[in-house]
């Protein structure tokens, strides 16, 4: 507001102070029912008012030129007491309203922080209620399912135990009526099969017997007719003889004195000859101290090796040059090496032989023996080229003696030298045509030449002459085998021959490698072997064998090698190996791997030391002689691969049977069989040799290898 420049008269302020008292007056008047505390207040308010006025006029206290004369409130012109009031009512008028709109700022602040406090407790705690309902409804629906499913299980678990009590009833009363029918069966087949060895046997005893009748009947024909021809020849002679009597009578009475000249001659040396003698094992030295040899040897002869031993190595010590000391001791730690099972001591008493025969003046005697012992104990200990070497020196110091040229000839046969074998039989037999042993040998060596006809009469003529050494399984087996590949039928009467000399097991069963008591049957049933986890799995992966099998077929690697043991008589036989003799044959399941993997975890297989496991493929136009195995300590698995719908068997005793694809069988194959492949195309099998059921552990870890 501008600055009055007239201010204001006294009278007039008077006249509004007296104005302003009226009006005062009027209000108490009109508001004297409020009472007098009221009325007081509004008039101290007045009269502060009124000298608040005078105090900004008077004093100059406001710029009028500022306000601008907004405030004139009585509309005189200029800013007074009255406009001063106006204003300052108005000020507070907009302090209180100020202060009243923070004061509802902050009430609506404060309102809205409660509405919100309060709106998020509420959220809160409806999010908690809500939590806690979700909560213990998860809960409820947890335990709600977690009975749902454990009454499920258990529906489940009393069915399945319903099933497998069903089951297990119906597996058991099919076992048993399976184990019925294959003890029926057996019963059966083992009544037909002694039916038919009984009536073999009584064939074969027939037969015998006849045989026996006939040559009687024929010798005695012969005998008749020798004599009625000895008899007309005498009488034709009487004549001749009557008419030469005296010349004749002279003439032997002369041949009978020399005749019994020659007589006592032979007499004497064969008396000679007929008497055994008594090897002469002692020098002249030694001779000296029998008494002091004799001492040891008792300690020897009486089983107390350790004390003969230290005997003989004083007598040695005493007297080194003395050969009887020395074979002695040798004879000392030959018997202690046996005792104990030492091959280190065996061998100590190898080089004690050996030290006797170097020794000088030794009697032949002597030397012989010791050689020959020395010869025996190398080819235990596995020293076959030393044996030989032994053998070998023997015959150049005693070239007359025939029996150390045969024990030469078996040295070469140990050593695998069939042709020296044979070149040492040939010189025995033409200086001793009849030896039976040479002739044996000969014979066995001709017939693993595949020369059948001319190996039956040395094998036959060995036999029969019954020498020592000639008693022979081997030599029973392989004469049966060669009449038999001839078609001739006296080849069982040898294999019977075999038998009763305790070589064979039976006629059938003619294996010469083998476990005393273990069960004998040419078929066996998966469930019999207590195999049936590895004859499930290879039915079970028998087309990844065959495909394998195959892939090597189809290859032309030259894996699948010819057989090589003479037993076919015509067609073509290949087999391709996997494990041999209880190895794995590496090179050949790089082109088998999954094979060869799946046969890992059986051992019974794998650690068969007298079998294999291989594939074999038999062309068309194929047969395999009879022939058995060497051992009663395996059993043999053929597993099906690819089979042609017929003309496919295999015979074992006298049982035949043809393979199915993806099928096994299981034989016995020390016992006789035979093959035949009539079909238009190939026969590819899987070959798995186990260890007979019936071996302990310890004898499948102890039997040498086949």
């Amino acid at each position: 507001f501008a600055k009055s420049r007239n201010p204001p008269r006294m009278g007039e302020t008077s006249v509004d102070g007296a104005k302003m008292t009226g009006g005062n007056t009027a209000i108490k008047s009109e508001q004297k029912t409020e009472g007098n505390s009221f009325f007081s207040w509004l008039l101290v308010l007045a009269l502060l008012g009124a000298w608040l006025s005078v105090g900004v006029v008077w004093f100059d206290l406001v710029d009028y030129s500022a306000l601008g004369g907004v405030y004139d409130a009585d509309g005189d012109g200029d800013f007074d007491v009255e406009d001063a009031k106006v204003l300052l009512a108005y000020k507070e008028r907009l302090e209180k309203e100020k202060a009243e709109k923070v004061r509802l700022a902050k009430e609506k602040t404060e309102k809205e922080r409660l509405a919100k406090e309060k709106a998020e407790k509420e959220r809160l705690e409806k999010e908690k209620a809500e939590k806690e309902r979700l909560s213990k409804e998860k809960a409820e629906k947890e335990r709600l399912e977690k009975e749902k499913a454990e009454k499920e299980r258990l529906a489940k678990e009393r069915a399945e135990k319903e099933i497998l009590a069903k089951e297990r009833a119906e597996k058991e009363r099919l076992e048993k009526e399976k184990a019925e029918k294959e003890r029926l069966a057996k019963e059966k087949a083992e009544k037909e099969r002694l039916a038919k060895e009984i009536a073999q046997k009584e064939r074969l005893e027939k037969e015998k017997a006849e045989k026996e009748r006939l040559a009687k009947e024929r010798a005695e024909k012969e005998r008749l007719e020798k004599e009625k021809a000895e008899k007309e020849r005498l009488a034709k002679e009487r004549a001749e003889k009557e008419r030469l009597e005296k010349e004749k009578a002279e003439k032997e009475r002369l041949a009978k004195e020399k005749s019994e000249k020659e007589r006592l001659s032979d007499a004497v040396v064969n008396s000679f000859a007929a008497k055994k003698k008594k090897p002469k094992l002692l020098n002249k030295f030694d001779k000296t101290i029998k008494s002091e040899i004799n001492a040891a040897e008792k300690l020897r002869n009486k089983g107390k090796f350790e004390e003969s031993l230290r005997a003989f190595e004083a007598l040695v010590q005493k007297f080194p040059q003395s050969p009887r000391c020395r074979y002695g001791k040798a004879q000392a730690e030959d018997d202690l090496a046996e005792k104990i099972h030492s091959n280190e001591m065996l061998l100590k008493a190898v080089n004690t032989y050996r030290e006797v025969a170097e020794l000088p003046d030794v009697p032949p005697d002597l030397i012989k023996a010791t050689l020959k012992r020395r010869a025996e104990r190398q080819q235990f200990l596995g020293r076959t080229r030393g044996s030989l070497a032994t053998s070998e020196k023997l015959v150049q110091i005693f070239p007359e003696d025939i029996s150390l040229k045969n024990d030469l000839g078996v040295a070469h046969l140990l050593l695998g030298d069939n042709k020296g074998a044979k070149r040492i039989y040939e010189e025995v037999l033409a200086r001793a045509p009849h030896d039976g042993f040479a002739k044996v040998h000969y014979g066995f060596i001709l017939k693993s030449e595949n020369k059948i006809a001319e190996s039956i009469p040395y094998l036959r003529e060995g036999l029969e002459s019954g020498e020592p050494g000639t008693d022979d399984g081997r030599f029973y087996f392989h004469l049966g085998d060669a009449l038999q590949r001839t078609g001739d039928k006296s080849a069982y009467d040898w294999y019977e021959a075999g038998h009763r000399q305790g070589h064979f097991a039976s006629v059938w069963q003619r294996s010469l490698y083998n476990v005393p008591g273990l069960r004998a049957q040419p078929w066996w049933m998966a469930e019999e072997t207590r195999y049936t986890a590895l004859v499930k799995m290879l039915e079970r992966n028998w087309l990844t064998i065959r495909d394998e099998a195959l892939s090597v077929l189809d290859s032309n690697s030259g894996q699948f090698l010819p057989e090589d043991e003479y037993l076919r008589e015509t067609g073509d036989w290949g087999q391709f190996t996997l494990w041999q003799q209880g190895r794995k044959v590496a090179s050949s399941c790089r082109y088998v791997p999954k094979t060869c993997a799946l046969l890992e975890h059986y051992p019974e297989a794998t650690s068969c030391k007298r079998g294999q496991i291989k594939f074999s493929v038999m062309q068309a136009g194929t047969h395999v002689w009879p022939h058995t195995g060497p051992t009663n300590c395996r059993l043999r698995m053929h597993l099906g691969l690819v089979i042609p719908s017929k003309g496919c068997r295999i015979r074992c005793t006298n049982q035949t049977r043809s393979w199915e694809e993806g099928k096994v069988l299981i034989f016995d194959d020390s016992f006789e069989h035979e093959v035949w492949q009539e079909a238009e195309s190939y026969r590819l099998i899987f070959i798995v040799d186990v260890w007979h059921p019936q071996l302990t552990q310890l004898q499948r870890q102890t039997l040498s290898p086949i």
